[in-house]
């Protein structure tokens, strides 16, 4: 199941652009030998951008399930696990 709401996919795509800017710009970094620990910290940014973006994506995900499954309930709670462990 992807994404249904326009609002929610173009706020994912709109943080996976800043984050692809972000790695550009590491390997900038890393191209003209900055200090690691400036790298590291931008690294750090990028991950938590990340983490962001894809609890943004779960909550989607889990809310468009419920919303939308036909399923038992015991399967859609199962997806759902399923899919946090993923993220977590």
């Amino acid at each position: 199941m992807g994404v249904q709401d326009p609002e929610v996919r173009n706020d994912l795509l709109r943080r996976l652009r800043r984050i692809e800017g972000q790695t550009r710009g590491v390997a900038r970094m890393i191209e003209e030998g900055r200090d690691c620990q400036d790298v590291l910290q931008q690294l750090s940014a990028i991950r938590a951008a990340v983490h962001k973006t894809s609890v943004e994506l779960m909550r989607s995900f889990a809310f468009e399930c419920i919303q939308t499954s036909e399923e038992a309930p015991q399967e859609v709670v199962d997806a759902l696990i399923k899919a946090l462990s993923r993220v977590v």
